[in-house]
């Protein structure tokens, strides 16, 4: 019985990987997102990046990060001049390999079985170490139907010259999906979402990728108040 029960599994997990891999054309990447507004921002406000010492030591992945980020600042309607910046903007995100929470205990692949459990890993960092960049695991680190993805970014803005945070948001996910490129400026995306006066709790976000060509659209039709050019919407509660 335990058999089949782990066979009909199996089973119903591959034909969703069969089916995101060959005919889904999109996907909806949810978000727990969480801001913090401290004083007004102006419309049309410039900034400049900045970058942690860790950051300034990994330039060329933080730079790649950066360029990840801008196009979801320009939808909330900041405007880059790193010449007359009024804010400093900081960027970072994280992508760490997770046991998915569908996958099978009793899996029976190498190093698998009763005292099993997942198996972590360092990556090259944007922000700090374990932090997403140009590292991964290396293949095989987990079974494959095992791999699950957990990402977080993080925006902090800073006003010049006091430099006072006057804004901060995080976004949170986690699922399949490997591709941490299309993925992460999603995120970005969804941790914008209500700038520059967000709501207070943490909320839901769900943003819609489609696959060809790529292009973000929103999950919800209904934008918010004040939000400009939003292209994301809260969905429901976050998940605890």
């Amino acid at each position: 019985m335990q058999r089949a029960v782990r066979f009909l599994g199996l089973a119903a997990m591959a034909a969703v990987a069969a089916g995101l891999a060959g005919c889904a054309t999109s996907y909806v990447v949810d978000n727990n997102v969480q801001s913090y507004a401290k004083a007004p921002i102006p419309p049309g406000a410039t900034y400049r990046f900045e970058r942690l010492p860790s950051q300034q030591a990994n330039d060329a992945a933080q730079t790649d990060l950066e360029s990840l980020a801008e196009p979801s600042l320009a939808a909330a309607g900041l405007r880059r001049d790193d010449a007359n910046a009024r804010y400093a903007v900081q960027v970072s995100a994280r992508s760490q390999l997770e046991l998915s929470p569908w996958a099978d205990p009793w899996f029976d692949g190498p190093g698998w079985g009763p005292g099993w459990g997942p198996r972590w890993g360092v990556g090259l960092g944007y922000g700090r170490p374990g932090w997403y960049g140009g590292g991964w695991w290396g293949p095989g680190a987990l079974p494959p139907n095992q791999t699950w993805y957990g990402r977080e970014v993080s925006i902090v803005m800073r006003s010049l010259p006091d430099r006072q945070v006057v804004y901060e948001t995080h976004a949170r996910n986690d699922g399949p999906y490997p591709d941490t490129r299309r993925i992460l400026p999603v995120m970005f995306h969804a941790a914008l979402q209500g700038f520059p006066n967000p709501p207070q709790a943490v909320r839901r976000v769900d943003v819609t990728v489609e696959t060809k060509p790529q292009t973000i659209t929103p999950a919800a039709s209904a934008p918010q108040a004040g939000t400009p050019a939003p292209s994301a919407q809260p969905a429901a509660p976050a998940r605890p």
